[in-house]
């Protein structure tokens, strides 16, 4: 099922952006005035189709990897008199160059679009709150207390685990103080907390960021308690329940 998702998804998505990069071509030879015969996403034998009543056909095609847009053009077949003013190569040259890099600068377009769509959504993560702490680490030597919240290193804004990880795998080598500014729990103000390194993470494999500092992640207790009974499978005919809570092998 995973896999039919996956192909799905990656047809949508190649969809939109050869929809988007096909459309910046037609929608600026429209504005040069170039006649567009035919818009279509897809290669091959098409699944739908319609003409509208500047005589471009629009069309879904049967096989999904890519699209074109046709456009009157003398070079690939002759063109009645009364249209010759409408073929591509009859534009002067800033236009067909217009033409041409219209379909990137619409995916380019689009991307910003979708930047900045995920910008105003945000997304969600997990608060880098700090767990247990390794006895005799350098976090326990700097006092860095369970509970607190990381929210800078070495000056630089931290808001999730991703970005810390990130920047302690950029600091492989370092020797020194490393600050980390922290809110402890219960607290508004914010504490800075000085650990001491020496090669820090040095011939490490696989590298253990946080762990090399003396920290885990801090996460909830979940009790083991059973959500869902599948019928006919082993649990259920061992006489388990939904809700029933696991206290033991």
């Amino acid at each position: 099922m995973g896999l039919i998702q996956n192909i799905l998804a990656v047809i949508v998505v190649l969809g939109l952006l050869v929809t988007f990069h096909e459309f910046g071509h037609f929608w600026v030879a429209r504005r040069c005035g170039v006649k567009v015969l035919r818009f279509s996403v897809g290669f091959g034998k098409p699944l739908w189709s319609t003409i509208d009543r500047h005589g471009t056909e629009f069309a879904v095609a049967a096989i999904p990897l890519g699209g074109y847009v046709k456009m009157l053009d003398e070079r690939e077949a002759p063109v009645p008199e009364e249209q010759l003013d409408q073929a591509f190569n009859r534009k002067t040259v800033w236009q067909r160059i217009a033409i041409v890099a219209a379909g990137p600068i619409a995916n380019f377009l689009l991307a910003i679009v979708a930047y900045w769509a995920l910008f105003v959504a945000g997304t969600t993560t997990v608060a880098p709150v700090v767990g247990d702490i390794t006895p005799n680490s350098p976090a326990a030597e700097a006092g860095l207390e369970q509970g607190s919240e990381i929210t800078a290193i070495q000056g630089d804004a931290m808001r999730s685990w991703e970005e810390i990880n990130l920047k302690l795998v950029s600091m492989i080598g370092f020797s020194g103080d490393l600050t980390i500014e922290v809110v402890p729990e219960g607290a508004s103000a914010t504490r800075s907390y000085q650990l001491p390194l020496n090669t820090y993470m040095v011939r490490q494999d696989p590298p253990q960021p946080l762990q090399s500092l003396g920290f885990w992640p801090w996460r909830p207790d979940v009790p083991a308690v059973l959500g869902q009974v599948v019928d006919g499978q082993a649990a259920a005919e061992a006489g388990l329940q939904a809700g029933d809570r696991i206290v033991g092998p």
